[in-house]
């Protein structure tokens, strides 16, 4: 049971594989994209997907707008074009356009100090604290790895600001503005920046500045409204290697960083605004010089093995303000991809040829990646690999792989607990995430994180004072250990955490036994 691949992880694989390249060029001849739906949908069936719907626009035209397989793959309810998903991280773009709504009405500057406007905010030094700009917040840059601190908000009950209050007792990982680490909370400050500045919730001012205006009348930011919206599709991921629908996890405490839920058709508007540089239909959403802003590299990414090889002709990439940025065959691609439990999306832009699809999926898979590839090629005319099934034979090797090393972990064995395991009960906790309990019920430990009511589990011995945890509610989440560390007293000082897995560093939650 898996979580899938990420983009980082893929690419890593790709660059040591060199071999089972197909072509696949689909002809410039297909003005009715029979050949390219025809396609879409063969790669839907080979990649398992249950359910895909996307979106083209060309030339300001909503050209193209397709569902297909079905919403929920134990019943029959097909996907169209307005089937409802979580787009996930490609709200962060809508997050910081709002922002540039209040750049344009000089309320605010990109390069403005956080603290100007939210007072509380600290991070892991004063000078960090002191220095942080908006642009800072917008581009990845604040020393804090990739997805670091996301078990704070993660399904939580922690509050916005909560949640940004307790960002401070995060660890750097690099110095500030030196290195790319991609943060959800940094997002989630920045969306509250405008609450403060517009005295509106940041939900509100989407709604009011880009939801109604654009006419995307089903998208909203609350996972509460959208399970009110009868066609929307169900959350599926691979559950003893079967796709299988998952709970959708409420996402509504970190909504600036990837609270939005929207269809195809409605994207295609967000879309075609975007290429026009912020105006459609005679509306101005935010000028020229914000869209330039927003697509200029803030943040520079270093190729790495598998664009050197494969695209000889990219020669950057980027993050900008809620957008990743490359050159491809000679053209700037903006994009960016949102990856929730059981919903994955992409969307593309290609300014120079005013181009731009959105792809939207029902279950944890990385198929968008290369099917981003695949589109590419197609509107510029490129013969280049057809990337899906090669990254789909790719993955199947690496997670048969994955089960060996699971399989092959070194265990010791005829090892017992140094304590009883009633004594290893009570409240562990620290100040970043709060508490968790330990209780001792039928001759057994369970495990239940406080403000997460979704992370619990069962413990079983593993070796030593190590339990293996298997978890209760959360089938897309690996089992992880439990270390008990006994201190010189002979009682439990603290307990460590560890779940292996791409999306959550469960390391950095303190654990002090309190009770």
């Amino acid at each position: 049971m898996k979580r899938s691949i990420t983009i980082i992880r893929l690419i890593t694989i790709l660059f040591f594989i060199l071999t089972k390249i197909s072509f696949g060029q689909i002809a410039k001849s297909d003005t009715n994209f029979n050949q390219l739906n025809k396609y879409l949908e063969k790669t839907r069936k080979e990649w398992k997907v249950p359910g895909m719907s996307i979106a083209i626009v060309k030339n300001d035209s909503t050209v193209f707008v397709k569902g297909y397989g079905v919403r929920n793959i134990n019943k029959k309810d097909k996907v169209d074009g307005n089937t409802m998903f979580g787009i996930a991280s490609n709200t962060k773009a809508f997050t910081a356009a709002a922002l540039g709504i209040l750049v344009d009405q000089g309320k605010i500057s990109w390069d403005d100090k956080v603290i100007k406007h939210l007072p509380y905010f600290q991070l892991y030094n004063n000078y960090v604290t002191q220095e942080m700009t908006i642009r800072d917040l917008l581009s990845h840059r604040c020393g804090l790895k990739t997805f670091s601190g996301d078990l704070i908000w993660y399904a939580s009950s922690h509050s916005r600001k909560e949640i940004i209050k307790r960002a401070k007792y995060l660890e750097p990982a690099y110095g500030f503005r030196t290195h790319f680490g991609y943060s959800n909370i940094m997002y989630l400050t920045a969306g509250e920046i405008v609450h403060e500045v517009t005295g509106k919730s940041w939900d509100d001012f989407i709604k009011e500045n880009f939801f109604s205006p654009l006419g995307m009348k089903l998208s909203n930011t609350s996972m509460n409204v959208n399970n009110l919206i009868e066609n929307r599709a169900t959350p599926h991921t691979d559950f003893e290697s079967v796709k299988t629908p998952i709970k959708t996890i409420n996402w509504d405490n970190m909504g600036p960083a990837g609270s939005i839920n929207s269809n195809a058709a409605e994207m295609s508007k967000w879309i075609k605004m975007q290429l026009n540089k912020g105006s459609l239909n005679g509306k101005k959403y935010f000028s020229k010089k914000i869209s330039d802003e927003m697509w200029s590299p803030q943040t520079i990414m270093k190729l790495g093995g598998f664009e050197k090889y494969y695209f000889p002709s990219m020669h950057f990439k980027a993050y900008g303000f809620g957008w990743n940025m490359f050159d491809y065959h000679g053209k700037k691609i903006v994009t960016h991809n949102g990856g929730l439990d059981g919903m994955i999306s992409q969307v593309v832009l290609v300014p120079e040829e005013n181009l731009g699809f959105v792809i939207l999926t029902n279950c944890s898979t990385s198929l968008t990646y290369p099917l981003m590839y695949k589109m590419l090629d197609y509107f510029l005319n490129v013969k280049n690999y057809d990337w899906c099934p090669l990254l789909l034979d790719l993955i199947n090797q690496n997670d048969n792989k994955e089960e060996e090393a699971l399989e092959n972990k070194k265990r010791v064995l005829n090892t017992n607990p140094s304590l009883n395991l009633k004594n290893y009960s009570g409240t562990y906790g620290g100040e970043m995430y709060g508490d968790a309990t330990i209780s001792y019920e039928n001759k057994k430990l369970n495990i239940q994180f406080v403000p997460t009511k979704i992370l619990n589990g069962t413990l079983s011995h593993w070796n030593y004072d190590t339990f293996k945890i298997k978890w209760n509610d959360y089938p897309s989440l690996p089992d992880g250990t439990v270390q008990f560390i006994i201190g010189t007293n002979g009682e439990v000082e603290e307990m460590r955490i560890d779940v292996p897995n791409p999306d959550f560093d469960f390391t950095e939650l303190e654990f002090l036994k309190k009770e």
